[in-house]
């Protein structure tokens, strides 16, 4: 049922998205949100719907939910603060990161084609249920064509607005598309993707995250720097890691900052990547020590 799915995923969304949670059935005007929830790594809200059939409109619906948050922050904050204790203000939110999860037994073909864009703030995430009780979280990844949702024929009002303001980073984003950074970025990926093809590279607005498949969590982000790439190694100290060459270093407070340790690891020139990948696949194997697959 659709209300049992909920009322689940919001006693687990910090276990299953790394989210906090802010309102059920939060009322802004004349619209219900069914979950409300905050993203603290990105500063940034997120809206949660559950689905039963796949008769909806993903975009329509989509984009009629965040024109209602962008035209209305201060009741989203307001909503915040209340859940949170807290005392903020809008422009400590980043909302060009907003976006929605959409969850379902099942979408359509048509529907997962209907967020087949490269920047559409939207993810569709299917809800399967197993014997004993166990349910699983799986997210539909989609092909991300090179075409933005900006460029979809008639796009009006709310569409538009929120095209000004939220933005699903790319990868071009961080690196561009052509020049020393992009290829020494894809230089990197391109190892990356080959020791661990599982893993799945997420951008956000200052770095690209790669996590294993329906994990939240971080393994790994890549910034960009002067001269380079940098490597923020999550959940870890240098001394976690064989490092002959000691190139690793501790993240200055991290903890204050991301409430975690981080190590970071320098690459200049294709001849760092090497010794790179030694400290990756060290923090790979962690990960999959303490989290699983």
């Amino acid at each position: 049922m659709e209300r049992d799915l909920q009322v689940l995923t919001e006693k687990n969304l910090e276990t299953v998205f790394g989210l906090q949670f802010v309102e059920t059935e939060c009322k802004i005007h004349n619209l219900f949100i069914d979950t409300l929830a905050f993203d603290p790594e990105n500063k940034t809200f997120v809206i949660i719907e559950y689905k039963r059939d796949s008769s909806f409109s993903i975009v329509d619906q989509g984009f009629s939910y965040l024109s209602l948050m962008l035209n209305n922050k201060a009741d989203f904050v307001l909503a915040y603060n209340e859940a949170q204790n807290k005392n903020t203000k809008r422009e400590d939110f980043d909302w060009s990161q907003s976006r929605i999860l959409f969850i379902a037994r099942s979408f359509s073909t048509h529907q997962q084609n209907a967020i087949n864009f490269k920047n559409m703030p939207f993810e569709l995430w299917e809800a399967v249920q197993y014997e004993n009780e166990i349910l699983q979280y799986r997210r539909i990844e989609t092909s991300n064509t090179a075409e933005s949702f900006t460029q979809m024929k008639n796009i009006t009002g709310n569409t538009q607005k929120v095209a000004r303001e939220v933005k699903k980073y790319t990868e071009e984003d961080l690196v561009g598309s052509d020049g020393e950074l992009h290829d020494l970025y894809m230089s990197l990926k391109d190892q990356i993707t080959q020791m661990f093809p599982n893993l799945i590279p997420n951008p956000r607005k200052i770095y690209v995250a790669f996590q294993a498949p329906d994990n939240w969590r971080n393994i790994f982000n890549i910034n960009k720097i002067r001269g380079g790439l940098k490597v923020d190694i999550m959940r870890s100290k240098p001394k976690d890691f064989d490092d002959p060459q000691k190139k690793l270093k501790p993240m200055e407070r991290s903890r204050e900052y991301y409430g975690q340790d981080i190590a970071m690891l320098e690459i200049k020139n294709t001849k760092d990547i090497r010794y790179a990948m030694l400290i990756i696949q060290q923090a790979y194997d962690r990960f999959i020590k303490e989290f699983g697959t």
